[in-house]
């Protein structure tokens, strides 16, 4: 566990085996879902190991800071987006992405702003298109928790089985993971479809 240690940043190193280890990764994964393009899968892994016993408390805690920057970025687009939000989507460089998932929230919102959850395409991009487009928030923070949820649920559940190669796997794979769960949601909404038709 001390290579693991080692994989985090020295300030956050400060706080394991700590009870403010919980708020610093609420924070973070705040900051992450805002504005921070540090993937957060990097600090969660050498912690899910760190911290085995609390494993789901960080994933829990990982995925309401997510919501709570969520949103944030939701008002964000729909407050401010005229001013602020464009300077957010010129920083993160997502105006293209912008236009294209404004298209996809216009056609299926919901399942939309899942796969943006699941997948490494950048969050920020949903936050402000679901505020300026005045999505419902309640289905936009329902299916942010969904997607987000599946991703750091999972992320806990990989380490779980895993163990130390967890780090390991996802620097190899985690495009390849976030589409195969992109692709996983995408067969689930079909078949609900299907049933539901």
């Amino acid at each position: 566990m001390a290579n693991m240690q080692a994989q985090l940043p020295h300030w956050l190193q400060r706080f394991t085996g700590s009870h403010w280890l919980l708020p610093v990764v609420f924070v973070a994964s705040m900051l992450e879902a805002v504005i921070v393009p540090i993937p957060l899968e990097l600090l969660l892994i050498p912690l899910f190991l760190i911290e085995q016993k609390r494993l789901w408390a960080l994933a829990a805690a990982a995925l309401l800071g997510c919501l709570a920057g969520a949103l944030a970025g939701y008002g964000l687009g729909g407050w401010l987006f005229d001013s602020l939000g464009q300077q957010l989507l010129q920083l993160i460089g997502g105006q293209d992405a912008l236009d294209r998932f404004t298209q996809e929230l216009k056609q299926d919102g919901f399942m939309a702003i899942v796969m943006v959850g699941i997948t490494p395409v950048p969050f920020q991009v949903a936050m402000l298109a679901a505020g300026a487009a005045g999505y419902s928030l309640w289905l936009f923070i329902l299916a942010s928790a969904i997607g987000r949820g599946i991703r750091y649920f999972g992320l806990a559940l990989l380490v779980r089985l895993t163990g130390e190669k967890a780090l390991q796997l996802w620097q190899q794979h985690a495009r390849k993971l976030g589409f195969a769960l992109l692709g996983l949601a995408v067969l689930g909404y079909g078949l609900s479809h299907w049933l539901n038709a």
